[in-house]
């Protein structure tokens, strides 16, 4: 694994606003600097979900290694690099705490140890999956792709610019939905999966697969009813994040689309569903999404009122 970005689903509405989706690989350290961008809907892989065996194996054969090794000085930046022979020995020292920790990891195994604690000791050397999905990037760029941000973080930020620079949006109508990671490599597969297991389904595949990026399983073998039970399973947990992923274009006309408006700005058409703009997350269409234990209770008491 290595820095790297890819556009998933570039859609482009009516209003001539571009919703955007990304997946992104970067090191595991700067993913609380990542995380604070709010405009960005995020589903992310977990230490947790991901199998010891292939955490172990990622951490040994391409662990993060820093690119560049400042020298330490006051302030957040390293404005001056170390020398080339320091910098072998820097990273040889690295190394060894890698070591270290992928000794310590099989201890703690052996002691019967449960992999969500025995997984956090390898991520200062580990790569890390993010499915992020946003109609606004540009305070994102502002502040990571600088130079006063740590380098770890600069880089991809520079690969996300760069492919979305390179990206052509598609025109999607009021009434079709954007929805990353379907008909990829197969232009029809969104008919096949409505054709046998109905309307909103593809809504549902394209929602288990964004969240199988917890466990980085979203780009391998494609099934359907998979993809919907794990889609179902997230809704019975109340786990509503990869629902952001996947929206509709604003229709004014449509009751239930301004329901759910969060912010509308002085262009009537110019509205806020969480954090699209002119997009209506699926999430925010669900009943109660943002309370779901509170909207069931109240359900409850109705019923038994």
């Amino acid at each position: 694994m290595s820095y790297q970005a890819r556009v998933l689903k570039d859609s482009i509405n009516h209003l001539d606003t571009r919703l955007i989706t990304i997946e992104v690989t970067m090191p595991r350290i700067v993913l609380a600097e990542f995380n604070t961008h709010r405009m960005l809907s995020r589903s992310s892989a977990s230490s947790r979900a991901i199998k010891i065996e292939k955490m172990l194996k990622m951490t040994r054969e391409h662990p993060y290694i820093p690119e560049k090794w400042g020298k330490n000085q006051k302030g957040m930046q390293a404005y001056q690099d170390l020398l080339p022979e320091e910098a072998m020995e820097a990273e040889k020292v690295w190394l060894e705490a890698r070591d270290l920790a992928v000794k310590q990891v099989e201890k703690l195994l052996e002691i019967g140890v449960h992999k969500q604690t025995t997984n956090r000791l390898l991520e200062p050397f580990m790569w890390h999956t993010i499915i992020c999905t946003a109609t606004e990037y540009d305070n994102f760029f502002h502040l990571r792709d600088h130079k006063e941000a740590h380098p770890a973080i600069q880089r991809p930020a520079k690969l996300i610019r760069e492919a979305i620079k390179k990206s052509t949006p598609e025109f999607l109508p009021i009434g079709k939905w954007h929805t990353p990671l379907l008909n990829i490599g197969m232009d029809d597969e969104e008919e096949q999966i409505i054709s046998l297991l109905g309307e909103e389904a593809p809504i549902k595949v394209s929602v288990g697969r964004c969240a199988r990026v917890s466990y980085l399983t979203h780009d391998g073998v494609r099934d359907f009813n998979k993809d919907i039970k794990l889609y179902d399973r997230l809704m019975g947990n109340f786990h509503m994040s990869p629902l952001e992923h996947v929206a509709t274009p604003y229709d004014p006309t449509n009751d239930e689309h301004r329901n759910v408006v969060m912010v509308k700005l002085v262009n009537p058409t110019d509205c806020w569903f969480g954090n699209f703009k002119s997009w209506v997350q699926y999430r925010k269409l669900i009943p109660g999404e943002f309370d779901m234990l509170g909207h069931i209770q109240k359900k409850k008491e109705k019923n038994n009122g």
